[in-house]
């Protein structure tokens, strides 16, 4: 059996801000870096022998926190990046609306037929981070290894899975750093937990 665990990575300024982050390189704030301290504590007991993370440093850091636990370095996975979010990055919500009435709608009812404006699609994302996650596997048969990306990411990857439509993927919470377990027994994902934030203070 190969053990993957996925965790989304620690609270940014423009999550406070409602901002769409997408591919820029948004760090930490002061809580996202105690949110990742805290994940590589509850990890720490762990038996992992791999750690591999988006490249953008909101993924990195909280990989990092991780890895150090088990004094291993943090492998770089572009791959595992958020969707690219293209002439929406930096914007929040209501500003979105605003420029492009009707658009935003359509990405929370139906976000595998919208075409983001200078952006990737669902199916894109869902296609280079699900063929990363399936190399990552291939190469660790029989350990335990642990993957740092972005909500969005993951979403699209436990879709994958579990051959759901990717019109399902906001059914899929992920909260900062949210921890989602995958067992895999002859190639075959099995999810045992999704979403767990038992190691943040409620």
């Amino acid at each position: 059996m190969t053990r993957l665990i996925i965790v989304r990575h620690g609270q940014t300024l423009w999550n406070l801000e409602r901002k769409y982050q997408g591919h820029s390189d948004i760090a930490l704030t002061e809580k996202g870096l105690q949110q990742a301290e805290a994940v590589a504590a509850r990890l720490a007991a762990e038996s992992i022998e791999a750690v591999y993370a988006s490249d953008l440093s909101r993924a990195y850091k909280t990989a990092e926190c991780i890895a150090v636990k088990h004094n291993l370095k943090v492998n770089v996975v572009p791959e595992l990046r958020e969707i690219r979010f293209g002439e929406w990055e930096g914007l929040t919500y209501e500003e979105i609306t605003v420029r492009w009435p009707g658009l935003l709608g359509k990405l929370w009812s139906t976000p595998d037929e919208i075409e983001i404006p200078g952006g990737e699609t669902f199916r894109q994302l869902k296609e280079r981070a699900y063929d990363a996650v399936n190399r990552i596997v291939a190469a660790h048969p029989e350990q335990t290894v642990a993957v740092v990306a972005h909500g969005g990411t993951i979403g699209t990857i436990i879709c994958a899975m579990l051959n759901i439509h990717l019109n399902h993927v906001w059914s899929i919470r992920q909260d900062n750093t949210a921890v989602n377990i995958v067992d895999y027994y002859e190639g075959r994902p099995t999810i045992c937990l999704l979403n767990c934030i038992r190691h943040l203070p409620q």
